[in-house]
């Protein structure tokens, strides 16, 4: 379920992180990839999906439209296996607007906090709080 939004006059940098959660019990993960205008902090685009290198692939696929020259990451190991070392920059520095995404992500949806007992049960169901939510308020959607 990936969404893009075309962001006005994007930086060329971008901010890129993974968040996981779990669906029924802790062994079934789910990852939700996501990236920002390093610049604005507006959400760029986002891919649920496994929690695995291929989630990752699809995110970069949307992102090549924005023509990002710069990527910064916290070094979850799909960075670095994909990403061309030119273009990407590891550390807290300049990812601290999508960190606090995450913490916002965390507080708002119960279902992405570390440490819980709230587990969806259905992927579909789990898909659709979290896509719906960024959309409408990180993206500005009508849901």
């Amino acid at each position: 379920m990936p969404v893009k939004v075309v962001s006005d006059t994007p930086s060329r940098e971008g901010e890129l992180d993974e968040m996981w959660s779990f669906v029924h019990n802790k062994e079934n993960q789910r990852g939700l990839w996501h990236a920002i205008d390093h610049a604005s902090g507006k959400v760029l685009a986002y891919v649920l999906g496994n929690h695995t290198d291929n989630g990752f692939l699809k995110l970069k696929a949307l992102l090549e439209p924005f023509g990002i020259s710069k990527f910064y990451t916290d070094g979850w190991g799909a960075y670095e296996r994909k990403l061309n070392p030119k273009q990407h920059q590891i550390g807290k520095a300049n990812t601290q607007k999508i960190e606090r995404k995450d913490l916002t992500l965390r507080t708002r949806i119960k279902r992405l906090a570390r440490r819980t007992i709230c587990f969806s049960k259905s992927e579909t169901v789990h898909d659709v709080v979290i896509g719906l939510y960024i959309n409408r308020y990180e993206l500005g959607l009508s849901v």
